[in-house]
């Protein structure tokens, strides 16, 4: 069974991740766009390199990514009070109304993928997945924690 956890949720996530990427081609961003959009939602004011860290990408190929949705009006780079070399990042206004159309087709994908299941029964799987994610953030160097827990709870 425990084999079977790993790779059941690795291909649920790539599944999922495989049909934000068709949805997410309607509005002219692509599938990791819109995951960096997303995480900037719940994360405002990240760095460039705790956001990479969470979307599992080098540095460069985020910098990248967030140089084309800056050129769109889509995010914004601040000077980090703190570190004169740091940029914080930023959703811009424009932003918003893209982000809450795909948040309405994220919906329909879980939807689609909980399809059958009883709300008691939705509820129990979050449930039990939050505890597995808290179970594995233990182990986590503090400062990956922290910006892993922010960005899964805004």
């Amino acid at each position: 069974m425990q084999n079977n956890i790993a790779f059941l949720t690795s291909d649920v996530s790539r599944l999922l991740r495989k049909r934000f990427d068709v949805v997410s081609r309607r509005f002219g961003v692509t599938g990791p766009q819109w995951r960096m959009l997303a995480t900037l939602r719940r994360t405002p004011g990240i760095n460039q390199g705790a956001l990479a860290q969470w979307l599992e990408v080098e540095a460069i190929t985020a910098g990248r990514m967030i140089d084309r949705l800056e050129k769109a009006g889509m995010v914004e780079r601040r000077a980090d009070p703190a570190d004169r070399r740091a940029w914080r990042l930023f959703l811009t206004d424009g932003a918003t109304p893209l982000l809450d159309e795909l948040l309405a087709c994220a919906n329909d994908v879980f939807d689609e993928a909980l399809q059958g299941f009883a709300e008691a029964e939705r509820a129990l799987l979050l449930a039990l997945l939050e505890r597995a994610r808290a179970n594995l953030l233990e182990d986590v160097p503090p400062e990956r924690a922290l910006a892993e827990k922010a960005a899964a709870h805004g």
